[in-house]
């Protein structure tokens, strides 16, 4: 569904027992792929978390469209309500839920747009009405009625013909580059496992938690 090539994912020992795992990617790796092949819908379905100036917390469900060694990417209008709390404070928090499993994954750090260049790369993947989708909302502003959406929709269809679609100016990709990550499995009479990785110099520090 996405890039995994950085990961190593044929590594046995987080399959044996993932608290003692010791590379959080690898165990990353092997734990989305067993949620592609699991879950119904959107296995990269993840909540974002962000805050802006006054601290105050905002979370919403968004798509997990890139990961390697650097982090968790997704993208957005830098216009919306999420792009302008990240602008205040770049920083972030993720949690992907996979219910088939009973897994979930946790991550925090700072935040970093992705370069123009990667930014183009998956734009141009989208589809087509994805694209021009892009260019006509106005993200997170008041919307009178459906009506006007799909008449700018339809507007900028027949402005931009069969001719290429270019990525706005205003949406771009960011990257997580989470200090800390934390797996957890459910467990019998919620005596679950968990095990979290906080970054240490250029390796990870693992510690298995109580539930």
């Amino acid at each position: 569904m996405f890039a995994l090539d950085r990961l190593r994912i044929d590594d046995p020992a987080p399959a044996a027992d993932f608290t003692r795992a010791t590379d959080p990617w690898a165990l990353f790796g092997v734990w989305m792929a067993e949620a592609e092949a699991a879950e119904p819908n959107d296995a990269n379905a993840m909540a974002l978390a962000t805050a802006g100036s006054d601290g105050l917390p905002d979370v919403r469900m968004v798509l997990l469209k890139g990961v390697d060694a650097r982090g968790f990417v997704f993208y957005t209008n830098t216009d919306s309500a999420k792009g302008e709390e990240l602008a205040q404070n770049p920083q972030a928090a993720l949690v992907l839920h996979w219910k088939s499993l009973r897994r979930q994954v946790r991550a925090r750090g700072p935040v970093s747009p992705v370069t123009p260049a990667e930014a183009d790369a998956y734009f141009a993947s989208r589809a087509r009405d994805s694209r021009i989708g892009a260019h006509a909302s106005r993200q997170s502003r008041p919307l009178a009625d459906r009506a006007t959406l799909e008449a700018e929709v339809a507007a900028l269809a027949a402005r931009f013909e069969d001719g290429p679609v270019p990525r706005p100016e205003n949406w771009i990709g960011f990257r997580i580059a989470p200090v800390a990550m934390e797996f957890w499995q459910d467990g019998p009479f919620r005596l679950h496992d968990r095990v979290r990785f906080t970054r240490s110099g250029d390796g990870w520090a693992g510690a298995r938690l109580y539930p």
